[in-house]
């Protein structure tokens, strides 16, 4: 069952003094992030929160649950009607959290040396190859038609 819209912004308003509260939305449910880490998600209109020990302490009814099949277990919050309590939850738990990953692109350069480019590759570098000499051809032209009118 997905969450609700309307449950997203409750939690959202009760999350309102924190400043850097974002969301993404993720197969029906909500990934719940603060200050660019992820905290938790809002999971068949339930707010989750990852298990750090900070939380677990801080919580005085400790309930685990399964957001969907197949993940790890997270910590069920129930108080959600109490705002401060929220708040101090994950200004609590904000040090503990994981840092986001970062995606490295991966260059044709890369991937030639493993030994992985495909046809799909060199024709898409090629593609941006000449994409770029075209604006490059183009940005030249305008300019000596600019630079022709000015010498005049």
């Amino acid at each position: 069952m997905a969450s609700s819209k309307e449950y997203l912004q409750f939690i959202l308003e009760q999350l309102s003094e924190l400043n850097e509260i974002t969301y993404r939305a993720m197969m029906g449910e909500y990934i719940i992030y603060y200050r660019g880490k992820i905290v938790g998600g809002i999971y068949d209109n339930r707010l989750l929160v990852k298990p750090t020990q900070s939380a677990i302490s801080y919580m005085p009814n400790v309930t685990f649950e399964i957001p969907y099949t197949g993940a790890k277990e997270m910590l069920l919050v129930e108080d959600i009607d109490n705002k401060i309590f929220l708040t101090n939850l994950f200004n609590i738990m904000y040090p503990q959290l994981s840092e986001p990953k970062t995606k490295k692109k991966t260059s044709w350069i890369t991937l030639l040396k493993k030994g992985q480019l495909n046809d799909k590759h060199k024709i898409n570098s090629y593609r941006l190859r000449r994409n770029i000499t075209s604006h490059r051809q183009n940005n030249f032209r305008i300019f000596n038609r600019h630079f022709k009118t000015l010498s005049k």
